[in-house]
């Protein structure tokens, strides 16, 4: 009798304790799923940035991808040379590539969104023009980001030749079906002591303008990057990292933010 009492005293006192442990259990595993959902704590706008979705302008609709939208699953190709592959940032995951999945999926509530990060660092639009095709038919994507312009001032080519690249690669777009945004060049800080860099913001602006005439042409969407980052003034560097070139992190996710807003709100 003494034994079994003692026994059973054991036992309760156990159960006692294992129901706060399972509570916790519950309460960890929850906040891990709202963590989840609810993104990495630097996959919005930093302070700072002004976000609008002005800086997207769609030339027809995105067809394609509202579709997709509608399918509730959206894939993304993007491609493009350092910035889209993410050089500069602190993490993979604070590139631009992850932040615009990120961003993308707290606007799209419910739907799947996959952007997949293609690009190059250094690559010409000849570069990128080259790899489109194949990277296209491997990924199958609804939307295809495009970066390009950039390398293509700095290193002094030709804007005729420049265009013709684009031409080249955006004919395949057009014969694959899909939706297509460009991205066109970077703001670089007019303070910069970098003999290749100085200077040439004139430049960067007149290949923008360049790339939104053949968006509106082809009837693409384009972001208008270069214009956005004027208002960049109070994020750290202008959103330029230490080399006058790469983005930083808040830079990364200025840019990220502004895509997805502009982009989400075409896709509605």
């Amino acid at each position: 009798m003494t034994d079994t009492t003692r026994g059973t005293g054991r036992h309760g006192s156990r159960n006692r304790r294992a129901q706060p442990l399972n509570l916790d259990r519950r309460i960890v595993a929850c906040a891990l799923v709202l963590g989840c959902l609810a993104g990495p704590a630097w996959a919005q706008a930093p302070a700072g940035c002004p976000v609008s979705s002005t800086h997207v302008t769609a030339f027809q609709p995105l067809e394609h991808s509202r579709a997709a939208v509608q399918r509730g699953r959206l894939t993304v190709l993007a491609v493009g040379s350092s910035s889209i592959e993410g050089v500069g940032a602190s993490s993979p995951q604070r590139g631009f590539v992850p932040l615009l999945e990120a961003g993308l999926e707290r606007r799209l509530p419910g739907i799947e969104v996959t952007v997949i990060n293609r690009g190059i660092g250094g690559e010409t639009t000849r570069d990128t023009e080259g790899r489109i095709p194949l990277q296209t038919s491997l990924t199958v994507p609804d939307v295809v980001v495009w970066q390009w312009g950039t390398n293509d001032v700095l290193r002094d080519r030709p804007t005729g030749d420049v265009v013709a690249d684009f031409r080249r690669g955006a004919d395949w777009l057009d014969r694959a079906g899909v939706d297509v945004l460009l991205i066109d060049p970077q703001r670089l800080p007019e303070d910069t002591d970098n003999p290749g860099f100085k200077g040439r913001n004139p430049s960067l602006a007149a290949m923008a303008r360049t790339i939104a005439d053949e968006a509106r042409t082809r009837g693409y969407a384009v972001l208008a990057r270069h214009a956005a980052m004027a208002d960049w003034g109070a994020l750290p560097g202008g959103g330029v990292g230490p080399d006058d070139l790469q983005l930083n992190d808040d830079g990364y996710a200025c840019w990220a933010e502004n895509t997805a807003e502009g982009l989400a709100t075409a896709l509605r």
